[in-house]
């Protein structure tokens, strides 16, 4: 039996928060070097490999460099919200993960508990609130610069973030509809034993499949990651909300984008892929605690992958391709799939559907998805109206004389 946080004495607690909150921070410190170290393989050139083995201690030169580095402040900028905005990021990312379980229930010292920091009745809503506050770090960057491109890396950051957290949400919404609870205890829980076909993991990325892709792409876009980092979009904008830091205040924006990736892919592992659940080669205990550490950090490790590999793949979208994509394309899937999910459940409620029947219905929704997204009107040009002005050639008149006329007649 798990005792709930009232049963437990301090020494447990003390264990759950910093074994939960130094995996992420732990886990950002070794992105900081991976990521550098895959892209360089990727683009045939050296990551880092100067400072330890392999380069692994890069990290930590960049972070004493980042304290000792002088802060810099502009004179122009609002000072108590331009100091305030790196904290909200890091914070925001920090006290999502609080309810995210990284292992199966652990037996120690005569308690049974897992590596959680809390098990919120509404743990869903709380990852979806507290995700959604790091836009204002953002936004307090840009408007606090007083500065023309902060202010619009700020302006983008908040209007990516409404459309892509509606996707994200609905995409959510058929998890705790289909798990029938917002407890992300009990939504782990449901995705154990066998799945819709015997000898499946009972992971509702299978049942779920439309809403594991919207949450998928809309977890880039809220991490701020490529090919969705519009708002520090170096070609257009400098640096985006952060042209105006230095020091560790930019730094700070640095290890909340890094540690955004990773909660990112926590949360993705929690809703759609059973969490800390894996096999346990028949092990009991703590041992079997511990085995379901190994697989969440695992099927972590692969979403961060993903992230990396899509940096060093992808070039940066358009941006009024970026806003159409959510507003146009995942929101629609997301609702669609959250009403299809809400049948499901409603008839699995009132008389029950056999597994056949299930698969067949999200099949053929599927399919209803698919033909709308490529069946679409044939629009008659996307471009902005200055490029199609260049395609529209006035003819000469006969009697205007040519720039290359009355240079000859002058020369």
């Amino acid at each position: 039996m798990i005792e709930t946080s009232q049963d437990l004495p301090l020494w447990a607690h003390l264990i759950r928060v910093l074994a939960v909150f130094l995996f992420f921070l732990v886990g950002t410190a070794l992105l900081t070097w991976g990521e550098r170290r895959i892209l360089g393989r990727m683009q045939s050139r050296l990551g880092p490999n100067r400072v330890g083995p392999l380069g692994i201690g890069q990290f930590l030169v960049d972070a004493i460099k980042m304290l000792f580095k002088e802060d810099v402040t502009p004179g122009m900028v609002n000072r108590p919200l331009f100091r305030l905005a790196p904290l909200i990021g890091v914070v925001a990312a920090l006290t999502s993960v609080a309810v995210i379980p990284i292992s199966q229930p652990l037996e120690i010292g005569g308690y049974t508990f897992p590596l959680q920091v809390a098990d919120l009745g509404v743990g869903v809503l709380w990852v979806l609130a507290i995700g959604s506050i790091h836009v204002y770090g953002l936004f307090l960057a840009g408007w606090s610069s007083t500065s023309p491109y902060p202010l619009i890396g700020g302006v983008r950051s908040s209007a990516q973030m409404i459309s892509y957290e509606i996707a994200q949400g609905l995409a959510v919404a058929s998890v705790f509809i289909y798990a029938g609870s917002l407890r992300v205890s009990d939504i782990v829980n449901a995705q154990a034993g066998d799945g819709l076909i015997p000898g499946m993991p009972g992971w509702f990325v299978v049942p779920l499949f439309p809403a594991f892709v919207v949450f998928m792409v809309g977890m880039v876009a809220e991490a701020g990651r490529t090919p969705f980092d519009l708002a520090e979009a170096e070609g257009e904008l400098v640096g985006g909300f952060v042209t105006e830091y230095s020091s560790m205040r930019f730094g700070l924006f640095m290890i909340a984008e890094f540690m955004g990736a990773i909660t990112q892919s926590a949360i993705m592992v929690t809703l759609f892929f059973g969490g800390p659940s894996g096999p346990t080669f028949g092990l009991e205990g703590t041992a079997a605690g511990l085995l379901g550490f190994v697989w969440f950090s695992l099927k972590t490790l692969f979403f961060v992958f993903f992230f990396i590999l899509l940096r060093g793949a992808l070039p940066r979208y358009r941006y009024d391709r970026l806003m159409a994509l959510g507003w146009k394309v995942l929101i629609p899937i997301a609702l669609l799939w959250t009403m299809v999910t809400a049948v499901f459940v409603l008839l699995a409620e009132q008389g029950g559907v056999a597994p056949q029947v299930r698969i067949a219905l999200g099949a053929g929704a599927v399919a209803i998805i698919a033909v709308l997204l490529l069946v679409r009107p044939k629009e008659e040009d996307e471009r902005p109206p200055s490029d199609r002005s260049r395609d529209v050639s006035t003819p000469e008149s006969p009697t205007t004389p040519t720039a290359s006329s009355t240079t000859g007649r002058n020369g």
